[in-house]
């Protein structure tokens, strides 16, 4: 990660390895030692308490913190669908996407996508889909299920994809069947990170797809941090930046996305 940082944007990063899994002494640690740096980025921290130590160190440090495995995935996924969008010819605000996998990565997807403009928005992870008819331990799926569905539709993955545009695989691999894919809208974009295996094979459905990218550098379109983080940090260093708030993010992904012009728009 630090030769990434070093290599895509000349800025200077090395690995402080923690052991322990402890919120609050994570938290403790990286304030004792914030001083010497100017930024910091979270590496490798599982859901829930991912989100409440990002949300602590945003607060209590005046310098950016960034927790890549949220927020990289989030950027560089909507960069993707801006262009997969004006590949199928929908909008984003007209679109229905299904988000499955609602952990770090799914709810800083989905957050992303809701400040972007999407407005019917349905998350599904292992126990189906999330509705605000159910109640939740997870304060995050409490909040998740909150702030989307607005149909309030239940049941499993397939029930939730039926008319989908778009499908957002940050979950398992092999769940996703072709099936699934046909029920949704015509030309339907799927992306299908998990990795190393992928959630679908995309030569099962690159007949019946407009787009489909995944997590993978073997396959065509991958959905990769690197993208991102790098860029991030430098442009949040350059301007002297105390945090990296959803306006930057957007405008990152805005960004990226722009880097394709139209006549460099392609399925692959």
């Amino acid at each position: 990660k630090a030769m990434l940082f070093k290599q895509f944007a000349d800025v200077d990063a090395f690995p402080i390895c923690l052991q322990t899994q402890d919120t609050e002494e994570i938290i403790r640690t990286v304030k004792e030692i914030a001083t010497a740096f100017g930024g910091i980025n979270l590496e490798d921290i599982s859901s829930p308490r991912c989100f409440e130590i990002e949300r602590r160190l945003r607060e209590e440090l005046d310098i950016p913190v960034f927790h890549d495995d949220q927020h990289g995935t989030a950027v560089v996924l909507y960069a993707g669908l801006i262009n997969a969008l004006k590949l199928a010819g929908k909008s984003i605000s007209d679109a229905k996407v299904v988000v499955c996998g609602i952990g770090a990565a799914g709810i800083a997807c989905s957050k992303i996508l809701l400040a972007a403009g999407v407005k019917e928005l349905i998350g599904v992870d292992v126990e189906g889909v999330l509705t605000a008819d159910h109640t939740y331990d997870n304060p995050m799926k409490r909040w998740f299920a909150e702030h989307t569905n607005p149909r309030r539709v239940t049941g499993t993955l397939a029930d939730a994809l039926v008319g989908a545009d778009v499908f957002i695989g940050v979950s398992a691999g092999g769940i996703l069947k072709r099936e699934d894919v046909l029920r949704m809208a015509p030309d339907p974009i799927v992306f299908a990170m998990a990795n190393p295996t992928p959630e679908i094979e995309p030569a099962l459905i690159e007949d019946c797809a407009a787009v489909v990218a995944t997590g993978r550098s073997d396959y065509p379109n991958q959905i990769n941090n690197v993208l991102c983080f790098p860029g991030m940090f430098r442009g949040a260093l350059d301007c002297r930046a105390s945090d990296i708030n959803e306006e930057m993010k957007l405008a990152a992904a805005e960004a990226i996305a722009s880097i394709i012009t139209p006549g460099e728009l392609s399925r692959h």
